[in-house]
């Protein structure tokens, strides 16, 4: 008998809980018939692929190598099946598409509006994370996309520069203490009340390593996860933030002010898989995000 997909995807789940009572939980099949499917794939590939003599289920030697091949395999044939659906008139088609954080308060919104008024037909999934999980989500062909930022990227993962984020101070209108004729000094913000994001995101430690530089030590007064509580934070109050410029541009209750000496800008970067296959649908997104930069006068990177 020759393996099966179901034998494969069988075995990475019991790989994956070290429990065939979790995994058939997972898979939504008996416990016996899990294990005599199991049975079935060693007796096939000739080898024992599963350590059952401990109080968890463990891959041998053999499994893991095997395990290796099948989630391969696996990725594969998902690519091969998005290629067959990928409809070149974009009727339909579906994108994966993950973002760090502080795009989801000015670029997102707008830029999904765009793409659903153009192709309707396509249906995107839009998640928030981390640039690491992003990239090793790119290489398990987990996404399709990724919108971040230029650096030193994992093997295997090519990146196309978009446009330069400039960050800067922003306050609430109400508290924007009239016009400046010029940037504000760095030295200025020990006077400031901040509301910044947390030290898990890259943005936060962009703004430390700035505030270093300067040998400034401004007064953190709110520390949130969640970019929209800073935003709602600074609207709403009297102590000021840092985020990207272009945060201002759809929430006109901030205001930007520029500081002397200015941060550092980043430039923001597509990233996709290098052997990914590119659908229609993956090629029209980078059409639109192309145009969205452009009508919205983002700085070229």
């Amino acid at each position: 008998m020759a393996p099966e997909l179901r034998h494969l995807r069988y075995l990475i789940a019991v790989a994956e809980h070290g429990n065939f009572t979790r995994a058939a939980e997972e898979l939504r099949i008996s416990q016996p018939t899990l294990s005599q499917q199991i049975k079935q794939l060693e007796r096939a590939v000739g080898a024992q692929l599963l350590d059952r003599s401990g109080r968890s289920v463990r891959l041998t030697d053999a499994g893991e190598a095997y395990v290796h091949y099948a989630r391969r395999a696996l990725r594969d044939l998902g690519a091969a099946e998005r290629a067959v659906l990928d409809v070149a008139d974009l009727s339909r088609g579906s994108l994966r598409l993950a973002v760090t954080p502080t795009f989801s308060a000015y670029l997102v919104g707008p830029l999904i509006a765009e793409m659903h008024a153009r192709h309707p037909g396509i249906t995107l999934d839009v998640k928030e994370m981390t640039q690491d999980r992003i990239e090793s989500g790119l290489l398990a062909d987990e996404l399709d996309l990724g919108i971040a930022f230029h650096g030193d990227h994992l093997p295997g993962i090519s990146g196309t520069a978009l446009f330069t984020e400039t960050l800067s101070l922003v306050v609430g209108v109400h508290h924007s203490g009239g016009e400046r004729s010029g940037p504000m000094p760095a030295r200025d913000l020990a006077e400031r009340r901040l509301a910044l994001l947390s030290g898990e995101f890259a943005t936060r430690e962009h703004i430390d390593a700035y505030f270093r530089r300067q040998r400034v030590s401004p007064r953190i007064v709110v520390e949130a996860n969640s970019i929209q509580a800073v935003i709602e934070i600074v609207q709403r109050g009297s102590v000021a933030t840092v985020l990207p410029d272009a945060v201002t541009h759809d929430h006109p209750g901030l205001s930007p002010v520029p500081l002397a000496p200015a941060l550092p800008a980043r430039t923001v970067t597509l990233l996709r898989r290098e052997s990914a296959y590119r659908s229609a649908a993956a090629r029209a997104f980078g059409v639109a995000l192309a145009d969205h930069v452009r009508a919205r006068g983002y700085t070229p990177a």
